[in-house]
C-alpha cells in the first residue's frame, strides 16, 4: 500500500513539475478558473497521499482504554 501511495505522489509531483509552468494562473475568465481550479486539485491529491502514507494504523491498536488493560491483566492473573 505504502508503494502504491508513494507513486502516486511521485506522479502527481511530475504532472505539477510540467503542468505549473504551463497554466496561465493571472488569466481572467475560464483559463484563469481552470488554472486554480487544477492546482486545487493537485493540492488535495499531494495532501491525500501523504496523509496515507504518514498515517500508520497498527499505532492505533497498541495503545488501548484503562478498562481493557485492567480486564487483560485480570485474564493473566486467572490463568495463574
Amino acid at each position: 500500500m505504502h508503494n502504491r501511495l508513494l507513486l502516486c505522489l511521485l506522479l502527481c509531483g511530475v504532472m505539477l513539475y510540467y503542468g505549473v509552468p504551463r497554466l496561465a494562473i493571472g488569466a481572467s475568465g475560464l483559463e484563469g478558473i481552470f488554472a486554480i481550479s487544477w492546482l486545487v486539485f493537485a493540492l488535495i491529491v499531494v495532501s491525500g497521499n501523504l496523509i496515507g502514507l504518514l498515517y500508520n494504523p497498527k499505532s492505533a491498536q497498541k495503545i488501548t482504554s484503562p478498562q481493557a488493560a485492567s480486564a487483560k491483566r485480570r485474564q493473566r492473573m486467572r490463568h495463574y
